[in-house]
Parts: C-alpha cells; structure tokens; sequence
C-alpha cells in the first residue's frame, strides 16, 4: 500500500507594520491602513467649506462663470452643480460615489458625502469617505437686478394708434392678459396716444411684436442704438425699438373708402360702417348688407379715415320702418351679412321733437329696430365732414343719416351686469383719468358682440347677482353664466386672501 502525500497549502504570510508593529498582509507601503491614513490625506487641497450663489426672487443657482441654472433640493442637477465646483481640486483623485446627507431646508446648509480614491506609497491604493459642506448665500442675478431696476431694458415695443378712442386697446389687452404675454415684460407704461413695453432681452419683444401683428391690423418699424462695444472681443450692446401703428379705426367707426378699394371689395359703397375690428378691419355696407374684411397690408396700400367720432353721434328715434324683402345686387357682388336685415327707416332727432324735421335712411339694424326705439347715427346732412373720398362722391350717394347702433338705458345695463375684466398692472404717469365713458362703452360692445367676446376671458363678479338670460325687459343684451369663468382666489388658513388667478 502506498500512501499518496496531499498537495501543499498555499498560505499567505503576514508582516509587521512598519509604524505601530500589528501583522498585517503584505502590501507595497508596508502599512496598516490606519497608519497609512495618519500618515497620507488623499483629500488634502479639496475644500470642505464651499460657497453657493442662491438668487431668492427666481430660485436658480450661479453656475460659473454667469449661467444661472434652476436645481431642486437633491436633485440631480444640484449634485452636479456640486461637484463642478469641486472639480477643478479633483484632478489628481477618483471619484467613486457622492450624495447628499439630509439637512434642515432653511438651514442654507448643503452637504454632500464625497468618496474618492488615489494611488499612494508605492501603488497602494487609498479610499477615504468626507463631506463637504456648502454654505448658501443669496445674490441677485441679473435678471431679476434689471426687474427690480425696472429702468434697465435691451428692448421696447411701442403701440401707437392715432384715435380720439380706445376700444382697440381695450381688446388688445385682453388678449394680452389671457394670453398672459406681460409677464416677461420689466415695465408697462401708458401714454397719451399709445403703450409701452419694456424687455430685458430682444427675444421677448419680438414674441410680443409677432403676436401683435397676428392679432390687429398694424405695420412695424424697427430701430436700434449703440450703446457700447468692446474692440477686443468685437461685441457689442445694443437697444431695439419696435414701433407698431395700428390702423385708426375703431368700432362703430363711418369710414369712405377709396373708389379702387370699394371696387375690389365687391363693388360695395364707399360709405361703410366698421362693426368689429380683430385681426382685420370689418366692414359693412348699410346700403346692400355686403361685407369684407381689410387687412393691415390693404389698408397701407388704399389708406382712408374715419369720418366721425362717437363723441359725434347723436340720437334719433325711430318713426316707422320698413323690412326690405328683396334686394338684387349686380354682377361681381361680395358677401351679405346674414346677421343682420335691412329696412328703410324714418328717424327724427331726439333734440327735434318739437320739429318735423324727419330723415330717411337705410340700414343694416332692421332686426333690431321698432318704432319708437332710440338709436345712434351720424348726421351727413348737417355736418361739416373734410374727407377727400366724400367729396368727390356724387351727393345723391351720400345718405343724410348712418345709423350705427341701437341706444339702451346705460344706468339699468351697468347694474345688471355681473361680470368683469382684468387690467394690466402699468405705469399710468402723466396720464390723467380713465376716461369711464369709453371704457363702458366697449364694454356695451362686449355685451352686444358674441364674436368679439369670444376671444377674451370674461370673469363672473360675484358682488353682484347672477343673470341667467342673455336679455333684460328692454332687450338690451347681456352676458350669460356659460359665459363666464370663476375668478379664483387662494386663501391662507387664517382666511386672508393671498393670491388671485387668472
């Protein structure tokens, strides 16, 4: 019998330290792993106290050099803020893990574990684990500097219209509120003739120049000055101006049209009544009920004016009407209205009455006109109108009266109405009053006007009583619940309020 010997057992073999003495596995320093930390820190000239640039009035972070960055608390886009700022101490270790170790949140602490390693004495190998604490310290950032400067623009858009009324600028800003385009602007101030807003930066005012010239009929210019430059790096400031006129015509306004444009549009009248002005100026022909549309680009080609005012107007009463039934128009005709019928009225002005003066006319408020009602016109027979168009006319065209619209009890309409709109906060300096008549008048408009309201946000108020028919007793119309949008106000737990929405 023969006996097979076992296979040697490697072993490994212990030395000594060569510091404290303790048997520890051979390693290329001949160090235990606590002398050798006493002896070698891997984390030296990587800072432990570090400093963060907070702005409190936008929430974002400074990345250097000028970038300033939205991050969330332990998120991944703070850790990586983070560890930029310790990168450039970094370059001679290995970064293993890091994360965040919890802190109070109004402690304006942050600390982040970091763990990292090196190759020490010999090739030794070296992982250590510390934390790196960093301080918050709010600095506005240079955008909320130009907000709260308020002085401090690249850019201004400049609206103009050259009217005696307002009622386009009413609806305009509407559409800017809903479309909540005002934010971005540093200031909003009012003038005599127009609005002004100002911007920190040339993107968002030519968001605001493009909405602009989508929503009414304008033409813009555009500006800029030099304000510095720089030779060496060939950069330069500049400030834009972005002006924009909007065609001088409002609603209910009696316009002559030039005898080419009155051609191209149908062969229609050249006195015609603008009912609404949105993206295009809307016209109507009191004459045949035909309608058309002239945009921004026609009407700088084929320009006109507007032949009253509504301070103009004056007041008739209706002594008899007639329905006209049957009406042949020519050849190349447009489009006629079907909103609206046409009669032949017989009118007396209400500062008359003891005359019997009457005048005829025809127009386009046959649906809504009964003998005995009041209603608004322009009187051609006793003014003095200087329009070029008008006077080349034939006279027997030129009608004695245009009716514009239909007159109602305006004390009755404003305690019935239960709604209301929102303003634009803006500078009003120089300025004097609102003018309150002009305001209730487009808001008349609104109520007479379902196309023209259905552009804007309506909110019910709710100090006054609801109204459920679109009618009062009189027939003066009105805006219906449907309508209308709930006007939210957050409140604290104390029942204060604190902030509205829109």
């Amino acid at each position: 019998m023969e006996y097979v010997e076992a296979p040697p057992i490697a072993s490994e073999g212990s030395i000594l330290c060569c510091t404290c003495g303790v048997p520890i596995p051979p390693n290329p320093a001949n160090m235990c792993v606590a002398c050798l930390r006493t002896t070698v820190d891997i984390s030296e000239g990587i800072p432990k106290s570090v400093t963060a640039l907070f702005c409190k009035q936008c929430e974002r972070y400074l990345q250097p050099p000028a970038t300033w960055i939205q991050c969330a608390l332990e998120s991944r886009e703070l850790l990586a803020l983070c560890l930029k700022k310790l990168k450039g101490s970094m370059t001679k270790v290995r970064l293993i893990d890091a994360g965040f170790l919890w802190t109070e949140p109004h402690s304006k602490r942050i600390k982040l574990k970091v763990t990292i390693q090196k190759e020490v004495m010999n090739g030794a190998i070296l992982q250590q684990v510390f934390v790196v604490e960093f301080t918050i310290q709010y600095q506005m950032c240079d955008d909320c500097h130009r907000v709260e400067a308020k002085d401090f623009w690249k850019a201004v858009v400049q609206v103009r219209q050259k009217t005696s009324h307002k009622k386009t600028f009413y609806y305009l800003e509407q559409l800017i509120l809903k479309h909540k385009l005002h934010t971005n602007a540093l200031n909003i101030k009012e003038i005599h003739d127009g609005i002004d807003f100002y911007y920190a930066t040339k993107q968002h005012a030519l968001k605001m120049t493009d909405f602009l010239q989508c929503t009414v009929p304008c033409r813009s210019k555009t500006s800029q000055r030099l304000i510095s430059h720089d030779i060496h790096s060939n950069t330069f400031n500049y400030k834009s101006t972005y002006s924009l006129e909007i065609v001088p015509i409002c609603k209910d306004n009696v316009v002559c049209l030039p005898p080419r444009l009155a051609q191209s549009l149908g062969n229609m009248g050249q006195v015609c009544v603008c009912v609404r002005v949105t993206s295009a100026i809307h016209l109507i022909d009191p004459r045949t009920l035909q309608i058309a549309e002239v945009d921004g680009s026609t009407y700088w080609r084929y320009p006109f004016n507007s032949l009253c005012s509504p301070r103009q107007l004056e007041e008739f009463i209706v002594m008899d009407t007639e329905i006209i039934r049957d009406l042949h128009l020519g050849a190349g005709a447009g489009f006629r209205s079907n909103k609206h019928t046409l009669a032949d009225v017989w009118v007396q002005k209400t500062s008359e009455l003891d005359t019997s003066q009457q005048y005829h006319c025809r127009t386009f408020l046959g649906h809504l006109l009964n003998i005995g009602d009041l209603v608004l016109g322009f009187d051609f027979a006793n003014s003095n109108v200087n329009d070029d168009y008008l006077n080349k006319m034939n006279p027997n065209h030129v009608p004695d009266v245009v009716l514009i619209k239909k007159s109602y009890d305006r004390s009755k309409r404003a305690r019935r109405r239960n709604w209301k709109l929102k303003e634009m906060e803006r500078d009003r300096e120089g300025l004097d009053v609102v003018d309150e008549r002009q305001y209730t008048d487009f808001l008349e408009d609104l109520e007479e006007d379902e196309a023209l309201r259905k552009n804007i946000n309506i909110f019910r108020d709710t100090s006054r009583p609801p109204v459920e028919s679109d009618t009062d007793d009189e027939g003066a119309p009105c805006i219906s619940l449907m309508e209308m949008l709930e006007d939210m106000t957050l409140a604290d737990a104390t029942g204060g309020e604190v902030l509205q929405c829109c």
